[in-house]
């Protein structure tokens, strides 16, 4: 909403060679110019004279360009000739507003505040003018509410056209946006109708995958280690097992001061943690693995591959907790940490309860201060999840079918009699999975959105599925200090 409101605000639109002048690092802040990219421009960060002429000299004739820079920046006459140049200051899109207070919210939520300013017919420059229509007018509940209406219908908008992973990565990050939202407003708003075409699109696509390859992600978590590798000479991965997008978005309002690039990936299918998380640390599909169905060989999966990737022994480490630390000769480690699956598999009040419990555990900086330490060691900190979690309601405890699997997700059975599957499918409600990257000799059959073999009735946070908010987790990249 933020970049519709630059777009209108400046006219921008119209033109094809733009500079923009941002002293307030708004794009850094709202990301602006991803809304000018759909409308296909090229966005530029400008740096210097030299390295500009060198890449884009000949884009100022023709096509669409977007230029970003700042007043203290040497832009030559002849470059700026070409360019039609806007400023985009606070004072300049807001100029009812107190602009120091909107810079001192670190937080400020730039969506709902264009939201409330488009209605705004008053002069509020003074300093508690502009706090109190922050507070009652642009953070009322009205206003979120209204925001919230708008975002599902652009939601579902982006649903019916997607068709790339990286369609249902966008998706996936909205989603979580305006779940997060809900939570905190108390606002009822159901955004689990994303998980029907998510279904089908995981049924047919998820098994081709594999042959993406993109410099933004890995795409699948069985290729971080690899992608991480490539991109880092030293790098530690710190798996939040179990986090979310929703859980993200969360932790992510602790970074002040923390500049980080945000993509996704996708879980492994099953999304229980002995899959995906060792498929993340081995850079291996499950039917690769040595124990699918057991974390026991987790570290030994993880050092393999790391030698795998040229690393000796003396240079690599594996550790648990915040507290984590190697030495100085690691140059590549993972970190596991387990706050918010148990966080998962203890919860009482469903989503609601999961914002409250992971706000709480933001407050307390801890994952932000271990990135710092060791971005200030000189690690590229890589961040991101085994797998997300879902809300269900329980079908009911399935014993005595398929293979034991230590595992707390109830949400997922693999057999090897298949003579019980139809039914098993019939009673339950039950999705076959086409068995992608998984060993073909056991059938995998999975609850639909909204439920578990948990008991009948009983509300639960779990994960194991194919619902989008299981299988698309953040990954996080945090360059060294």
């Amino acid at each position: 909403m933020f970049g519709d409101y630059v777009l209108k605000a400046t006219s921008a639109i119209y033109d094809e060679r733009i500079l923009f002048i941002d002293d307030d690092n708004l794009d850094e802040k709202t990301h602006y110019s991803e809304d000018f990219s759909t409308h296909g421009y090229e966005v530029v960060r400008y740096q210097d004279d030299l390295s500009f002429r060198i890449k884009y000299a000949e884009k100022l004739d023709e096509g669409k360009l977007i230029v970003i820079a700042h007043s203290d920046d040497y832009v030559p006459y002849d470059i700026q000739s070409k360019l039609r140049t806007y400023r985009l200051s606070l004072s300049d899109l807001f100029p009812a507003l107190n602009v120091e207070v909107l810079r001192e919210r670190s937080q400020l939520d730039f969506d709902l505040l264009c939201l409330a300013y488009s209605r705004n017919f008053e002069q509020l420059n003074r300093r508690k003018q502009t706090e109190e229509f922050l507070t009652r007018t642009a953070y009322g509940k009205d206003n979120v509410a209204e925001y919230l209406q708008n975002q599902m219908l652009v939601l579902k908008s982006k649903v019916r056209m997607a068709k790339k992973y990286s369609d249902w990565f966008d998706i996936a990050e909205m989603k979580a946006s305006v779940d997060v939202l809900a939570a905190k407003y108390g606002i009822d708003i159901d955004t689990s109708t994303m998980n029907a075409p998510f279904k089908d699109y995981i049924l047919t696509q998820f098994g081709k995958l594999s042959s993406e390859i993109t410099r933004e992600s890995p795409v699948l978590v069985s290729r971080a280690m690899e992608y991480m590798s490539d991109w880092s000479d030293k790098f530690v991965i710190i798996v939040m097992d179990g986090m979310s997008e929703f859980d993200w978005k969360i932790l992510s309002t602790s970074f002040d001061g923390i500049e980080y690039r945000q993509v996704a990936a996708f879980a492994m299918i099953p999304t229980t943690t002995s899959i995906s998380r060792q498929c993340l640390l081995s850079n291996k599909y499950p039917v690769q693995l040595i124990e699918p169905w057991k974390q026991s060989k987790e570290k030994a999966e993880f050092i393999a591959c790391a030698k795998n990737l040229g690393y000796s022994d003396g240079q690599i480490g594996y550790a648990r907790g915040y507290d984590a630390e190697f030495s100085s000769v690691v140059r590549c480690a993972a970190v596991i940490i387990n706050d918010i699956d148990d966080m998962v598999h203890g919860q009482q009040q469903g989503r609601l309860g999961m914002y409250h419990d992971v706000s709480l555990l933001a407050a307390q900086k801890k994952l932000a201060t271990t990135v710092k330490r060791f971005q200030n060691s000189g690690y590229d900190v890589y961040i991101s999840a085994d797998h997300g979690n879902t809300n269900c309601v329980g079908l009911g405890r399935l014993m005595g079918t398929g293979m034991e699997v230590e595992t707390k997700s109830h949400r997922m059975v693999v057999l090897q009699d298949f003579a019980d599957k139809d039914k098993l499918i019939r009673q339950y409600g039950l999705i076959e999975y086409p068995k992608f990257y998984m060993d073909k000799k056991y059938d995998y059959l999975i609850c639909d959105t909204g439920e578990s073999f948990d008991a009948k009735g009983e509300t639960v946070m779990t994960h194991g599925g194919i619902s989008i908010d299981e299988v698309v987790v953040p990954f996080i990249e945090i360059k060294a200090v």
